[in-house]
């Protein structure tokens, strides 16, 4: 079971959606799943939701969605996903596409050196789809820190 620190505010706090789902979802289904997972973080902002790109590219529902909450969408190649270490990798996935992990690894290859928030949350949907969601924490600080040498 993961847990958040509550002491941590997060009201301040950019998230990435990392999305994984069965090729058909509902537009509902995604919903709920990406609701679901938010719930137990209060108040944050949505930086952007991100998948494997040819989910981006082939997935109604997800694009819908994200235009109606006004996320930006991005896709990552299966090159860019397994190159990811993730916490809960899955054979069934790298079985399906080539990669072990697609809502973690999405999610933190767009974070910019973030931390995985909430580990993938697999949801049935009542079309019998499947969604995993994992939420990563973005990384505001920059990278490049030469600018403590001055």
């Amino acid at each position: 079971m993961w847990s958040i620190d509550l002491n941590e505010p997060l009201c301040a706090t950019e998230i990435i959606i990392g999305i994984g789902c069965q090729h058909g979802v509902t537009l509902a289904t995604l919903a709920h799943a990406i609701d679901t997972a938010l719930n137990p973080l209060g108040a944050i902002r949505v930086r952007g939701l991100v998948s494997h790109i040819n989910k981006v590219s082939s997935e109604s529902a997800l694009l819908e969605l994200a235009m109606q909450r006004g996320w930006p969408v991005r896709g990552y190649s299966v090159h860019a996903l397994d190159r990811i270490v993730v916490p809960h990798p899955s054979a069934r996935i790298v079985a399906a596409i080539g990669t072990p992990s697609v809502a973690e690894a999405a999610a933190l290859c767009a974070s910019n050196g973030g931390a995985l928030l909430v580990p993938k949350q697999r949801y049935r949907g009542a079309d019998g789809k499947s969604v995993t969601v994992a939420i990563a924490r973005y990384n505001d600080t920059p990278s490049d820190s030469r600018h403590d040498l001055i």
